[in-house]
């Protein structure tokens, strides 16, 4: 399973897709925004990931209990209207900051959140959507986004398996085959005891989609490990520098850590290879040391071979060690001395 992004194929024999999320590590600050990008196409990441929402596409202006964040997050105390409307992004800034991702060659995507950042985002000939964790239940807004015939990746953060069928099966039935899902902790930071990376090819097999990981944990171990487990995407957030704060900081990787991962990911997909049983070159040259029969005293013509006069040592220019048995007891055509490779044209 694989389909294209921009320019780049994801999925199938394609490399690793590494997507940066911005999501509100601008700080409301155009001008970091920028420098933010640019540290981004320096780290080699493939993709930029925005995210179109308003406080008001999200949720409303209330701050009863039932929009209090008080679920031991980095955020409690907050209201969700609050949070929001500190970390979005503003729309005029999305064309403008998409011009110089692409002018970078970075590829620049976003999660929408209702209808009317759909029509915003189509209006931007955006090449692919986002699906966040949060909005998986959102069957409409799976809906809108699949006819747009685009590629659509959905976190899997909060879903049961009930929920990841139903958003596949609502793709489908808009005619969009050209799905990822991405196993996601939606825990911020995620600890690693929930991670379950084991789940990734499982997702692969039952869905028969492109899979990937969205990490939310500190550092960059879990995305480097999933890639081992059959991960064709990688999202991960990224900020210039933690000690500038936010709602996202904490669980972002600064520059030299995001160039870290994507070169570790890099070499892990290029250890990967395939299933293979052949010898390389250089494996078929070592060979040369391991173990075979050798003399190991000088042996007269007629003497029989035993245990004290020969051995399965290093190098291996000798007959395999698994004829040593046959050995034993027969006698040597011809005088052997020590240290001599054993040839069946020495042995009666």
């Amino acid at each position: 399973m694989s389909f294209k992004i921009g320019d780049k194929g994801v999925g199938g024999v394609n490399p690793v897709f590494i997507i940066a999320e911005l999501s509100a590590n601008h700080l409301g600050d155009f001008d970091l925004a920028v420098d933010t990008i640019k540290a981004i196409k320096e780290s080699g990441a493939d993709a930029v990931k925005m995210q179109t929402y308003t406080p008001d596409t999200l949720t409303i202006n209330c701050d009863n209990n039932y929009f209090k964040i008080m679920k031991d997050t980095i955020w409690d105390g907050s209201t969700f209207y609050d949070l929001y409307q500190e970390a979005h992004m503003p729309w005029e800034w999305q064309p403008k900051l998409k011009k110089i991702a692409e002018k970078l060659g970075l590829i620049v995507f976003s999660s929408p959140f209702d209808k009317t950042s759909v029509d915003f985002l189509e209006d931007l000939d955006m090449p692919a959507y986002k699906i966040a964790s949060f909005e998986i239940t959102d069957i409409p807004l799976i809906e809108n986004v699949a006819s747009t015939g685009k590629p659509i990746i959905i976190s899997t953060g909060v879903a049961e398996l009930c929920d990841i069928e139903l958003a596949v099966k609502t793709c489908k039935n808009e005619g969009n085959d050209d799905i990822a899902l991405l196993k996601c902790t939606s825990s911020y930071p995620a600890p690693l005891e929930e991670i379950n990376l084991k789940t990734i090819p499982h997702m692969k097999e039952l869905f028969n989609t492109v899979v990937g990981l969205s990490d939310h944990t500190l550092g960059n171990s879990v995305s480097i490990a999933s890639v081992a487990m059959g991960a064709k995407i990688i999202e991960k957030h990224f900020i210039l520098d933690r000690s500038l704060g936010g709602p996202d900081s904490r669980f972002s990787l600064e520059p030299d850590e995001f160039k870290s991962m994507i070169s570790s990911v890099r070499e892990v997909e290029t250890a990967m290879g395939e299933v293979s049983y052949e010898l390389s070159e250089q494996g078929r040259c070592n060979r040369e040391f391991s173990r075979s029969l050798f003399a190991i005293k000088d042996i007269k013509q007629g003497e029989y071979f035993s245990e004290e006069n020969i051995r399965s040592i290093r190098p291996g220019y000798g007959l395999h060690p698994k004829y040593i048995t046959d050995i034993i007891g027969k006698r040597a055509t011809v005088d052997i001395p020590k240290g001599t490779p054993l040839k069946w044209t020495m042995i009666d």
